[in-house]
């Protein structure tokens, strides 16, 4: 994915559809998602629990919690002030999620982030102590079938991933209240600081247009690596073209 320098002026302006009000203080990030696959598994809540720091409280929608893999390709990354970052503003982006909440505010709780860019690990790992990992990447498409393979440079145990992947339906917004929008209408992410202490980190976006997917996942080693399992189920899958999103610097929770 080329850099492109398309990063919408108004995307503050819609605001109906969060379910807190914007942060006062301005944003400090932009950033554009293409091309993505939300593959969702049921998984153990106690299991989850262990995993996350106890300050998070694992979320659940109707007492099932979930672990999600999303791939996908990342654009116009840029601080307000500078612009897009030069070369290092579009690389693959592979993480796995699962979701917490934090006085009532549900947000994304990150085991992993594997990019496909040095600088963008640097920096994240440094500035926000995101468990982020260099990966070898690619991403190709074929008409509308995306392959994507992400294999970790870097860590023990190695993650791999390597699949296809479509839309096979129209794109619709998830209702609240549905387990698509549990799943990816949340502003914010949960991580721990390099003091170990709890931050929020808020970012802004349109509500997703979501389309059903199907996915041909030939290795998935992703969840293993972070010493989660899936169940033998096939993933609940989901695509969203684009989305663009800003976010402002931490808070402290």
């Amino acid at each position: 994915m080329k850099r492109s320098n398309d990063f919408p002026a108004d995307v503050t302006r819609e605001v109906a559809h969060r379910p807190w009000p914007l942060p006062r203080s301005p944003w400090v990030m932009t950033q554009s998602w293409h091309d993505l696959l939300f593959a969702h598994w049921p998984e153990d809540r106690a299991l989850l629990a262990s995993r996350v720091p106890s300050v998070f409280d694992v979320d659940a929608f109707e007492g099932q919690a979930w672990l999600g893999i999303v791939p996908f390709s990342m654009t116009n990354v840029g601080v307000r002030w500078l612009g897009n970052v030069g070369p290092y503003s579009h690389f693959p982006e592979l993480n796995v999620r699962t979701y917490v909440t934090v006085d009532e505010k549900p947000g994304v709780f990150f085991f992993s982030l594997d990019a496909g860019s040095a600088a963008a690990v640097s920096v994240a790992r440094t500035a926000l102590c995101l468990p982020y990992f260099r990966a070898s990447m690619s991403v190709r498409r074929d008409g509308d079938a995306i392959h994507y393979r992400s294999h970790r440079c870097e860590g023990s145990p190695p993650a791999s991933f390597l699949a296809s992947y479509r839309p096979v339906a129209p794109a619709a917004l998830p209702r609240t209240g549905t387990l698509e929008h549990f799943l990816t209408e949340r502003y914010c992410l949960y991580a721990l600081n390099r003091r170990g202490k709890p931050y929020r980190l808020e970012i802004h976006h349109a509500p997703w247009l979501l389309q059903p997917a199907a996915a041909e996942i030939e290795v998935n080693t992703m969840a293993a690596a972070a010493g989660l399992a899936l169940p033998g189920a096939p993933p609940l899958l989901h695509f969203a073209k684009r989305q663009d999103a800003v976010a402002w610097l931490p808070t402290r929770v």
